[in-house]
C-alpha cells in the first residue's frame, strides 16, 4: 500500500489512494518491521490526496521520532494538508537546500558579537542555523526554520519557526516588524502565537520572569 523511495534528503514515503487510517496502519508496521533498517533517516511523506490534520502528522512525527526517524516535510495535493505541514514547522515540497548552505549569506559583525545576514526572503523548506545573531532583510514564511544561540531580527513578516537562545542564552530576543511564527522559542520556552487582532506593529519578544512575553518594538530596544 505504501511505496518507498530513496531521495537526495532521505526516504520518501508515498501513500496509496484511500484513507488515512489504513495508510497509518500499514506505514506503522512498515516501519517497525524494518525498524533497525530506517533508524537515523530523514524523512519525507507524500500523502497524495490523502487528507491530514495537523494532530495526525504530529502523531506521526512523535512516532517516528521515538523510532530513530525525523519527518522534515510533508507533501500533499490537499491545502488543508500542507496548511497543517507548515504550522508545524515542516517543508511541503523537496527541494530543501542543505541546512547549512543558504544563498546570498554574508557574516558582519557589530559590536564585537557575530551575525548572519541573510539578504531574501527564507521559502519553506530553508534551515538555517548559526552560533550568533541571524537577521533576516525579508520574510521568513511557514515552513521556514532559524535556530540561533544569540537574537533573531526579522526586517519583515515571521510566520515560520525561531529558536533564539538555543544553547541557553536566556538574553536573546526575538523582534520582527510582523510577528507571526508558527513556533517561537527562547533557550528552553516554548510559545504558539495566538490569532493577530487588529493591525500588524513591530513587536519584540523577550523571557521575563520565565515566560515569553512579547512587546511594541521601537528604536530603544536593542
Amino acid at each position: 500500500m505504501i511505496r518507498v523511495k530513496g531521495i537526495r534528503e532521505g526516504l520518501l514515503f508515498l501513500l496509496e489512494e484511500g484513507n488515512w487510517e489504513e495508510n497509518r496502519r500499514y506505514l506503522l508496521k512498515l516501519v517497525e518491521e524494518r525498524e533497525a533498517f530506517w533508524r537515523g533517516a530523514q524523512v519525507a511523506l507524500d500523502s497524495r490526496s490523502v487528507v491530514l490534520c495537523e494532530e495526525e502528522i504530529l502523531a506521526l512525527k512523535d512516532y517516528l521520532s521515538q523510532r530513530g526517524l525525523t519527518l522534515w516535510a510533508v507533501l500533499s495535493d490537499s491545502p488543508s494538508t500542507q496548511l497543517a505541514a507548515q504550522k508545524l514547522g515542516l517543508a511541503t515540497r523537496l527541494n530543501r537546500p542543505p541546512k547549512d548552505k543558504v544563498p546570498s549569506l554574508s557574516t558582519i559583525v557589530h559590536d564585537g558579537e557575530e551575525a548572519l545576514l541573510i539578504n531574501k526572503t527564507l521559502r519553506s523548506g530553508y534551515r538555517v542555523e548559526y552560533a550568533g545573531h541571524v537577521v533576516v532583510l525579508g520574510d521568513v514564511n511557514p515552513g521556514a526554520e532559524i535556530i540561533a544561540s544569540g537574537s533573531i531580527m526579522v526586517w519583515g513578516r515571521l510566520r515560520g519557526v525561531a529558536h533564539a537562545g538555543a544553547e541557553g542564552n536566556t538574553q536573546a530576543i526575538v523582534c520582527a516588524l510582523d510577528l507571526q511564527p508558527t513556533q517561537l522559542r527562547i533557550a528552553g520556552q516554548i510559545a504558539l502565537t495566538p490569532q493577530r487582532k487588529g493591525k500588524p506593529q513591530p513587536e519584540v519578544v523577550r523571557l521575563q520572569n520565565g515566560q515569553l512575553v512579547a512587546q511594541p518594538w521601537n528604536a530603544k530596544d536593542r
